[in-house]
């Protein structure tokens, strides 16, 4: 999948670039100037990357948010708290839940689907210490691995 995205920091600031996923496990988030960050993951672990700064901070991808985009098996029953479920008449289920498994404490997390173009459009991330940030996706270029299942 690729996509462009939007992505509203707790200050404020607006940041932007295009995301490549590839799942389970793989994503790169090239963010475009004049930010000087990447976020990358290989699938274990999520490296947050500042060029500028020559910083590389490395997570367990378990232990952020991000989990929920590059997992194999979603299962938010499982995983997390649900709180809210909402089917808007535009076709966007927006699933609302608190993961207590990400590092620093628990997150609020929002998920925003087009069910009727079966695609995420937006997530929004509350952490542990009350930061917001909304990334927004659109131009959504997604290509569907066929099941093998399937065909016997």
């Amino acid at each position: 999948m690729s996509a462009y995205f939007v992505q509203r920091n707790p200050n404020g600031q607006q940041a932007e670039g295009s995301l490549s996923m590839r799942r389970p496990g793989q994503f790169h988030f090239a963010y475009s100037p004049p930010s000087t960050l990447e976020v990358v993951s290989d699938g274990r672990n999520v490296a947050i990357r500042d060029k500028k700064l020559g910083t590389n901070d490395v997570y367990p991808v378990a232990q952020t948010p991000l989990k929920f985009l590059v997992q194999e098996n979603i299962d938010l029953s499982r995983d997390t708290k649900v709180r809210d479920v909402q089917v808007g008449r535009d076709g966007v289920v927006t699933v609302r839940f608190d993961d207590s498994a990400t590092l620093g404490g628990t997150s609020k997390i929002t998920l925003r689907f087009d069910s009727r173009a079966n695609a995420l459009r937006q997530w929004t991330i509350i952490d542990a210490q009350g930061y917001e940030t909304t990334v927004t996706l659109s131009g959504l270029n997604a290509t569907y691995r066929r099941d093998a299942r399937a065909s016997q």
